[in-house]
Formats: structure tokens, sequence, C-alpha cells
């Protein structure tokens, strides 16, 4: 066969073994791959060596065509996450909830991990926007040894999928046991537990409120898995939780409907639904309902804060830990909506799909409306889950926490302007486009004279637009109400996020996998510190002491614990910024 038709043989076959695997197609793709790939190179050395320019074509051409149809036919099948990568782990004891008798799975480590424990009744059908129930109680002993699907929200082709593994995590592994597709549904409202090795009597409980932009996101993530906090004696929990249009759409008629007169925050019920469900049962899996700590991250940080100022809350949690968003500066800058807001936008959406009432809106299959969670994620000041703006009611003393940690990343805006990167020619455009009349105080303080300077700068306010700013006037009301507060200021690079949003889970929860070569010896060294002052801090509302120290308070907001390749205490970096911030959205310390 003549050389070209080698190559074009050669190309096609790695085009398609890199697509079946970042497709994650099924093992029998692989083997029909195999035995076409056979059939070609015996075609090309017995067959076609001699044959005419376009019976040779015309071979490659049938061989593209049988790899394509090799990759549609072997789609990745739809199934639930196992709790266990073993095949056959071991089983807990028995423990009875409320709700029914439940057994869950022994980790390698020892731990123990409930997965898919029901805490609410699926919010399918007439319930679809209503404020969950409880779920049915069920005879027997349930098998948690399954995570329940992820709420429902758009999913991406599994092949960009592993491509943001690659790009953005540089985490990617090729294995045999993760070739489908991690299964979604509106029947999503189920806890996982971790608890330690060890049985247990009040033990401190974490709950976890996981991020996505409230559209995306699932409890199972290895980055905040609780076996961590499980092996140093923590039980930790998550849930799924209503995103999107399911989880924040606002309607009139939904309030009329609803004998709270809510509409717009389902996904907060949830929450707090869960949260209930922890205080109902968590002494019988040995944990403390007096010592609850509440945790978020983006989004999920964004729903710890509304959830401190919630009278729907209080009693629920103690102590609250949020990393890399608050909604408690007068202007939330994401993730938020003031009630009328919420309504227009979905008289919008109910309008797009010709619907003149909510009982049409819910007969919609849930694929036909998902794609609606870029309109519908925002919390939404409703009256009932939070009767005035979290600034409002921190102005006005109200707090369910008694102690808190938050704080923020060196480069929050790293995921979000990989797009959108500035340069000299449009960095002065931007400025004055956000600022307004308060521009050229900020040009002054971020003028660069190279692009590599202005994409720089550009970075830095806008992570401090959307992240950092929100934790600087959150750690004053907090000062104000006399709440403890420690504020930090993660700053480590490493092989895999670095100090990007999301960059300081794997470090908090004590995560950061044995085998991972992204990680060094002083990454894994910065995670038993950021995680004993945090498991201090779950455990005696102090995150000093059992060997961390240094971590301080800052009475004036004007210091920060950093966390990186340097940890302890500096000048909040951004300060001067924050001061324009001030006066651009009218802040007054003193009102």
């Amino acid at each position: 066969m003549h050389i070209m038709g080698w190559i074009f043989t050669g190309l096609i076959s790695l085009l398609a073994a890199l697509v079946l695997e970042l497709g994650k197609n099924t093992l029998m793709g692989w083997i029909l791959f195999a035995v076409v790939l056979a059939g070609m190179i015996y075609a090309c050395v017995k067959l076609l060596t001699g044959a005419p320019w376009w019976v040779r074509g015309l071979s490659v051409l049938g061989y593209l065509v049988l790899c394509i149809c090799i990759f549609l036919f072997s789609q990745p099948p739809v199934k639930q996450v196992p709790a266990s990568s073993e095949k056959n782990p071991g089983k807990t004891e028995t423990v009875t909830t409320e709700y029914g008798d439940v057994r869950g799975v022994v980790l390698n480590s020892g731990v123990e991990l409930f997965a898919g424990i029901p805490y609410a009744a699926p919010p399918v059908g007439d319930r679809r926007w209503k404020e969950p129930e409880d779920p049915e109680s069920w005879s027997g002993v349930r098998e948690c040894d399954t995570f329940a699907p992820m709420s429902m929200q758009v999913q991406n082709n599994p092949i960009f999928s592993s491509l943001a593994q690659i790009v953005g995590y540089h985490d990617y592994k090729i294995s045999p046991d993760d070739n489908y597709i991690e299964a979604a549904s509106e029947d999503s409202l189920y806890i996982n537990l971790w608890r330690p090795e060890e049985k247990t009597e009040k033990a401190p409980v974490v709950v976890y409120i996981h991020g996505g932009s409230l559209q995306t996101g699932q409890p199972w993530y290895a980055d905040y898995s609780g076996e961590g906090y499980a092996k140093d004696g923590v039980i930790c929990v998550n849930m799924g939780y209503r995103l999107g249009v399911f989880g924040f759409l606002a309607s009139e008629e939904l309030a009329e409907e609803s004998p709270s007169g809510t509409t717009g925050n389902y996904g907060l019920l949830d929450q707090i639904k869960a949260l209930e469900w922890v205080r109902d049962n968590i002494a019988a899996f040995g944990g403390d309902p007096d010592n609850v700590t509440l945790i978020g991250e983006s989004a999920g940080s964004v729903c710890v804060d509304a959830l401190c100022v919630s009278p729907l809350s209080k009693g629920l949690f103690r102590k609250a830990i949020l990393e890399s968003s608050t909604v408690s500066s007068i202007e939330p800058p994401h993730s938020y909506r003031l009630f009328d807001e919420a309504l227009a936008s979905g008289n919008e959406l109910m309008k797009k799909y010709n619907c003149s009432s909510i009982e049409e809106l819910r007969k919609l299959p849930a694929e036909t409306i998902v794609g609606e969670q870029e309109t519908q994620h925002h919390i939404t000041i409703d009256g009932y889950v939070l009767p005035d703006t979290p600034y409002n009611l921190r102005k006005q003393g109200v707090h369910n926490e008694e102690a808190v940690i938050h704080g923020y990343n060196a480069e929050e805006s790293g995921p979000f302007i990989i797009f959108s990167h500035a340069k000299m020619k449009d960095y002065e455009k931007r400025i004055r486009s956000w600022f307004g009349e308060y521009a050229d105080e900020v040009l002054s303080l971020y003028n660069p004279s190279t692009d590599k300077e202005a994409d720089e700068y550009w970075a830095k306010i806008y992570g401090a637009m959307f992240f950092n700013y929100p934790h600087y006037c959150l750690n004053r009301l907090e000062t104000e109400n006399h709440v403890p507060a420690w504020e930090y200021f993660f700053t480590k690079t490493n092989g895999r996020l670095g100090c990007w949003h999301s960059g300081e889970m794997v470090y908090t929860f004590g995560v950061i996998p044995e085998d991972s070569k992204l990680y060094t010896a002083e990454d894994r060294s910065l995670s038993e510190t950021m995680h004993g002052h945090w498991v201090n801090f779950v455990k005696t509302g102090d995150p000093n002491g059992n060997g961390c120290s240094g971590f301080e308070q800052s009475s004036d907001s004007s210091e920060v614990m950093e966390f990186g390749e340097h940890t302890g205490m500096i000048d909040e970096p951004l300060l001067k910024l924050y001061e324009i911030l001030d006066r651009m959205y009218g802040w007054n310390q003193t009102e």
C-alpha cells in the first residue's frame, strides 16, 4: 500500500483510540476497534498492495466510517457511582434512622460510608417546585453502597469532561472502571455520611454543601470526600440539592400555592431539610447534633452564608466555614437576586415554553427545561427563607453561627477568565466599564505597562470583585456582631489546580491522593496544617490547638492568615482596592 495510505490509516487509528478513551466508550467498542484495525492492517499488507489509488482511498474512507460507527455504537452507559472502588467492600453494622434501617460500606482506610440515604421525598411530578417533604419509610435494611444520581443538570459530553481533567486539573487517569456516564435525576435528595472506623458517641459533625454556581455539581467528588474528616474523628455529611431551574425558579403562582408563601429557594429549603435530618438522626451514627459545623465552597459557600441568616436554619448548626464566596456585601456579585428580579425571570421562562400555568410547566420533561440553569441559579430574597438581604440582616445583628472561618484563594479568577484575558489595548476600557467614576483610582493603583501586567492586574481585580471583597465585607460584619472570625488567604501553587478557585479544598479536607505526583511533600505538609486548623475549629470553635497555631483574628480586617509557601498572618494584600470598592458601593462601617 502507498505510504500515504499507511499515514492516513495510522492517523485515523490514533484518533479513534483517543476518542474512545476520552469518550469513556465501553469495552465492546475497544474490542470492535481492535478487530477492525487488525482487518485494516491485513488488507493493507495483503490486499491493497498495488491496488489502484481510488481503491486504496475508498478502503481508508471505509475504515474511517467503521471507526465512527464503533464510537457511536459503544457509547458509555449511564449508571450510579459506587461508594467504594472495591468490588466487594465490607459492610457496616446496621444503623436505625427515623425512616428505616441502613447499612453502608467499609472503605480501605476503615472509614465507614453510608451513601444515598434519602432525607426527603423525590421532588418529581407534583412535588417539582415545592418545599421538600419527608421521605417514605422503608422496611428491611437499605443497602447504602451507591451514591444517588447527581441533581438534574446539563452534562458535558464525556470527551469535554475528559479534556477538562487534562487541561484544567492535569490529573486524567486511564482506567477500565470509569467507562460510564454518571447518572443525573430530579430524584436526588439523598445524603452521604462518612464516620470514623472506631465507634463514637457525640462526635463533632461537618455538613458540606457543594459548589457549582447553583447549576452543577455532585456530592461524591473526591476533593471533598468526607474520608479525611472521618479519619480525624469527625462525622462528615453532604447532600444533593435541587439545582438550576429545579432549585431556584420563582413564580407568583408557586408563591400562592406554597403554605409559606415562598418561591425561588427550593435548593436552600433542601439544604435545611438535610440539616433537620442530621439533627434528628446523627446521634444514631455516633454524632453530636449540638456540635454541627456547616461548610461550603463557591456557590455552596453562598448557601452557607444565606443559611447563617435564615430563621429556618437557626439552631441547626453552630459554626460555619465559607470558602471562596459570600453574599454579605451590599451588592453581591453572583448567585443572588431580589424577589422582583426572580419573579420577572420566572415569567420570562413561562413565556418561552408557552406555559400559561405552573401545572403545564410541571408536565414538561426535565430534559426539556434543564438548559435553563443559566437563568435560574440564584438564591432569592423571598421574605421567608431570607426575610431580607444577608447584608441588611447582619447589620440588624442576625446570625446563626457562633464562629466562622472564611477566606479566598490568590487566583480565584483563573477558571473564569480563560477565554477573556486582558491586554493593554482593552485593559482601560474594561476598568472604566466596571468602575465608572472610580476607574481613575483603580487605574492609578493598577497601571500596567505590558500585556502581561495588564492580564495579571485584570485577573487580580476580577477575583477581588467576585470573590475576595465580599469576604472582606463579611469579616467586618462578623466583627460588628462580635462573632469570632478567622480569615485566610490560600496561595499555594502545585501541579494541579494550584490556588485557582476551589484549589484549597483538597487541602482543607485532608484528601490529597497518596499516589498523586501533582503534589509535593510541602503540599502534604500544608494540607496537614490547614486540615488540622479546620478540624480544631469543627471540634472546639477555635482553629488553633493540637500543634496548629498562629491563625489570628483581625479586629479591623486588615490582616489575613496566608496558607502557602509562607504560612502566617500577613497584611491584607488588596486593602487599597477594597477601600475604593467601599466608596463605590456606599459601605459605611458605622451605619
